[in-house]
């Protein structure tokens, strides 16, 4: 997914879905000399951020700041850079407005590949939003790969992050990335969204699985951690 170079733009419905699902890939992408940007279409201050409301007294605003300061020590452990939108979520909206704001990061960036949610999720009304929001701004920025009224940027690559439910959201890895060498980055920046303390056991035995997955695909034994994902558009090669 990633070789020297590269820009990887990894887009989540709120700010620590980047941590759980595509970190390592952000930190291979960095370490790799590439170049790693984390979007995040809200701060997940409403429905994400559970922790923090059981505080007293706390507010919209102060959950917004906090998880900020998270998502950025997050980024910074992996390599990568954050931004932020601010939306708002549950339920996330992205009108018209905020998808030219995302058309114009990805003509920005002109990223080799994106990867972002699934088209579908029974338990996350947010993450369906940023899927459709994110596939209709590649269009866009993109222009459909041919030459138009308007500039576009050679299309990227489009990859789904794994889901926590996979088997419910019609997910079916066909990407293994092995990042074994960069999982005490991910670690870090696991551990630095303190607001979901509670995902970063549950994502530790996921890369261990899909590590597992990877080794029996590969016959590399080396592998010990991995993510998964799964490709939206073919691919064009030279050879098999």
């Amino acid at each position: 997914m990633t070789r020297e170079g590269r820009t990887l733009l990894v887009v989540g419905a709120h700010s620590a879905d980047f941590v759980w699902r595509a970190g390592g890939a952000a930190a291979v992408a960095a370490a790799s000399g590439g170049r790693a940007v984390v979007l995040a279409l809200s701060y997940g201050e409403r429905g994400e951020s559970g922790e923090l409301w059981k505080e007293e007294g706390q507010t919209v605003e102060n959950v917004k700041r906090i998880r900020h300061a998270e998502a950025e020590e997050a980024a910074g452990a992996l390599g990568a850079e954050f931004r932020c939108l601010d939306l708002g979520d549950y339920p996330l909206r992205v009108d018209d407005e905020a998808l030219m704001r995302l058309v114009e990061i990805i003509r920005e960036l002109s990223p080799d590949a994106i990867v972002t949610h699934t088209p579908e999720d029974p338990f996350n009304p947010d993450h369906p939003t940023a899927y459709q929001a994110v596939r209709q701004a590649r269009l866009l920025a993109a222009g459909a790969g041919v030459p138009s009224a308007f500039p576009g940027i050679r299309p990227p690559a489009l990859y789904l992050f794994e889901p926590h439910q996979p088997e419910l959201c019609g997910f079916v890895p066909d990407t293994f990335l092995d990042i074994t060498e960069v999982f005490e980055r991910k670690k870090e920046a696991m551990q630095a969204m303190r607001a979901q303390k509670y995902l970063q056991q549950y994502y530790l035995q996921r890369a261990e699985q899909r590590a597992n997955h990877a080794r029996r695909v590969s016959g590399e034994k080396d592998i010990r951690y991995a993510e998964a994902f799964q490709r939206v558009l073919p691919q064009v090669v030279r050879s098999l």
